[in-house]
């Protein structure tokens, strides 16, 4: 069971990262400089793969189809960045992101089905 624990908590961080990598300067940097924010972004990002990297080897060792680890990081982006996106950017929930996540656990059953 740990096997399959602690890399879905790796890919749980590295998610953190990127989405903070991805959005944070947004707000943090939005009058920067184009090149302050890239290198702001690839320094998070940096930390990002030191955890996605462990942890999709540790999940294809475990047996997982590259799309089983591809569908099981947009599951795990989707957690991740609906929080962040409420917490974050004062935005309000909507229906629609459920909706977008019943989606995705459809995509779950059918690659994990086999």
């Amino acid at each position: 069971m740990f096997a399959y624990i602690f890399p879905l908590i790796l890919l749980v961080i590295s998610n953190c990262f990127m989405t903070l990598a991805w959005y944070s300067h947004l707000k943090f940097l939005h009058n920067a400089p184009m090149w302050q924010a890239i290198v702001f972004g690839w320094l998070i990002a940096l930390l990002e793969y030191s955890f996605m990297i462990p942890a999709t080897r540790f999940l294809a060792a475990q047996g997982f189809s590259f799309g089983q680890l591809k569908i099981t990081q947009e599951v795990i982006t989707l957690i991740v960045f609906v929080p962040f996106l409420i917490w974050f950017f004062k935005q309000p929930f909507k229906l629609d992101y459920l909706w977008a996540g019943c989606c995705l656990l459809g995509c779950v059953y059918f690659v994990f089905r086999s």
